[in-house]
């Protein structure tokens, strides 16, 4: 009785959630600036449970709302990035990242120059949203702005809802507070993290050695102990106004917001990826990073003139100088600050900055402080060396992005795992005194410091060898790319759970995968798929799924993995896994217009299998479960995202019952 009560509600739920979802209405105006500057305003009004993603959000997260403005005709430029709201920021537990949306209402605005008489400007805006149960998959929708003499009129969607209600509005203003104070906890996290920096760039050898040289330069400038307290505090002031000078031209120039795309956009990770590498490669001891000598040379001549200005070039030739060590530092820290956007470069180059003043203008108040410090030595290049081992593992973290983004499989997790396995055990091998790099003194023996950070890092090491293997590495989650992009079963990657079909297989069918890590045998092409379950004599399971989709992860962490749910997935059904945001371009001969959109081409896979939905059964949202015999005919009807393992196995239970 209770199973028949539980296939009610599916069949119930199911007639609810199969149907084509349009929970954002898109309205457009225009705002004149001057005779030829105008702002294109983009409002987006979202329906009371659903949220839309922000442009901003890391390159292995959903998928970003993105704008494309038509300017082929060269009638307008595009002046900037397009601008949005604050917004509301949460730890998204599935991607394990932050993660900015919308709710209710959210407006974008474009900033454009007019170089020629035109009436309208046209584009359109790729968009994805969730709700709590299920995502739709990426829509594309067009955008035209009318451009009239006052500007003021709205083009309005004729379908767009209601106003929100005072109540709404009073959440939204909630949600922002929220957000801002998720904001403050980023910023502080980058502020700790740029401080601890300064602190290790202190301890290298282009910046240690210069502490008693720039105290003898204050002890003889300075005519009492006053003065050279006020001196020193000038000192380290002078420090922190040109490093925030650093960050604040880098936010300038490249603007707030186009900081957080260059750091999710494929190519840049690229090029971050290829300059974490240089600074690492440089740390290690390959070159010195450096700027001219005439640069140092000129400052150090204005140093000498005393007063206020002497002591601001004096700082300067301290930055100059020190380059080749904290030039690496500070370009992973603006790298990492990027990511974030907003003010958040400005922001970690007051944290370095603190850690680099503090010692330096402290030292140079109370001299006296200079005995109780370590001589320098060849403990100081180790710890160059031991920053040249952590800049090259964390530049594999922007490659695996820009690969997880292209779906190229290049750098899969069992690969990352085994780069940082060889780079962190090589840096054991190095403390432990077995490997010595070109500018390392002699070793005789290794201090307990050394010792215990080289037992510190080989633990680390081994603890990393299981997630080759497939264990979950919570420590380093955050890094290397999720479970489920991981290689075939027969690569080092290989992880069974129990037994199954799966196993039995020599070979794999054509187009079938191991999806990990619950080794279910999968399909993600469609007609691979149906033919193989003929062959079988299996029905057939369409898992309409996304890379960016939040509970489809939810389901296949927490639901599939129940032995009885995950005894059918691997051993009664065929699984057909369809992902509708994959960006792979179809080949050419694939390439067919859109029977829902007349006149639009369907350019990428994830396209073909979202208009498949969407035709076939009526419904866009993921996750979406359809169970079909071997004549494409539903033996349920399909269901989406369902918590409940009982009833998602009831579900299952009664589709096989009916195939046989």
């Amino acid at each position: 009785m209770r199973k028949l009560l539980l296939v009610c509600v599916i069949l119930i739920t199911s007639m609810v959630q199969a149907q084509i979802l349009e929970p954002v209405s898109w309205s457009t105006s225009v705002e004149k600036i001057s005779d030829t500057e105008y702002n294109l305003i983009t409002k987006a009004t979202v329906e009371i449970g659903w949220h839309l993603y922000s442009q901003h959000v890391p390159a292995d997260g959903p998928i970003p709302t993105t704008f494309v403005y038509d300017d082929s005709a060269g009638n307008f430029t595009i002046v900037g990035n397009t601008t949005e709201g604050e917004g509301h920021t949460v730890d998204d537990p599935v991607f394990g990242m932050k993660i900015k949306f919308f709710e209710g209402e959210a407006e974008f605005i474009q900033k454009v120059t007019v170089t020629k008489a035109t009436k309208t400007i046209t584009g359109f805006v790729e968009f994805m949203v969730c709700d709590d149960t299920r995502c739709l998959p990426p829509t594309e929708v067009d955008l035209e702005f009318h451009i009239t003499d006052n500007a003021a009129a709205s083009n309005t969607d004729a379908h767009a809802p209601p106003a929100a209600t005072e109540t709404d509005k009073d959440i939204v203003d909630t949600i922002k507070t929220e957000e801002k104070q998720d904001e403050n906890r980023g910023l502080f996290s980058i502020f700790f993290i740029a401080f601890l920096s300064g602190f290790a760039a202190l301890l290298t050898p282009c910046v240690f050695p210069m502490i008693p040289m720039t105290v003898s330069f204050f002890t003889k400038q300075s005519k009492n102990k006053a003065v050279g307290i006020k001196n020193a505090i000038i000192y380290g002031l002078c420090i922190i106004i040109i490093y925030v000078l650093l960050g604040t031209a880098v936010t300038g120039i490249f603007g707030a917001d186009a900081l957080n795309a260059l750091a999710t956009n494929v190519w840049f990770n690229i090029i971050f990826f290829i300059l974490l590498v240089v600074f690492a490669v440089s740390f290690l001891g390959a070159f010195e990073i450096m700027l001219p000598n005439s640069w140092a040379n000129k400052v150090d001549s204005q140093a000498d003139r005393g007063g206020l200005i002497g002591i601001f070039f004096m700082a300067l030739a301290l930055a100059i100088v020190s380059f080749s060590c904290t030039g690496p530092i500070v370009g992973t820290l603006l790298v990492e600050a990027a990511s974030k956007g907003g003010i958040a470069p400005i922001v970690g180059m007051l944290g370095f900055s603190l850690a680099i003043a503090l010692p330096f203008a402290l030292f140079a108040a109370f001299p006296g402080w200079l005995n109780s410090l370590p001589k320098s030595g060849g403990w100081l290049n180790t710890v160059k060396v031991v920053l040249g081992f952590l800049e090259l593992a964390l530049a594999f973290k922007f490659l695996s992005q820009a690969d997880l983004v292209l779906q190229t499989h290049f750098l899969e997790r069992e690969v990352f795992i085994a780069i940082w396995i060889a780079v962190f055990g090589t840096l054991a091998f190095y403390l432990f005194g077995k490997i010595q790099l070109p500018h390392d003194s002699p070793l005789t023996h290794i201090s307990v410091g050394r010792l215990g950070l080289g037992l510190i890092v080989l633990s680390f090491t081994i603890y990393m060898i299981p997630g080759l293997w497939g264990a979950p590495l919570n420590l380093i989650s955050a890094f290397p790319p999720p479970l489920e992009y991981s290689e075939s079963p027969y690569g080092v990657g290989y992880s069974k759970v129990g037994g199954g079909v799966a196993a039995a297989h020599g070979e794999l069918p054509d187009g079938a995968h191991l999806l990990a890590p619950h080794d279910i045998l999968a399909f993600n092409d469609y007609d691979k798929g149906l033919a193989y379950a003929k062959q079988v004599g299996k029905p057939v399971m369409l898992d309409f799924t996304g890379w960016a989709c939040v509970n489809c992860r939810k389901m296949e962490q927490n639901v599939w993995p129940e032995p009885e749910i995950l005894n059918i997935l691997k051993n009664e059904v065929v699984l057909i896994s369809l992902y509708v945001d994959d960006k792979r371009k179809l080949e050419a001969d694939e390439v067919v217009e859109s029977q829902l959109k007349p006149g639009k081409q369907l350019k990428y896979i994830g396209q073909k299998w979202s208009e498949l939905q969407a035709v076939k059964y009526k419904a866009n949202s993921q996750p979406f479960y359809v169970l079909m015999d071997h004549d494409e005919s539903n033996l349920m009807d399909p269901v989406g995202y369902t918590p409940d393992a009982d009833e998602y196995h009831a579900w299952l239970k009664a589709g096989l019952n009916k195939f046989k």
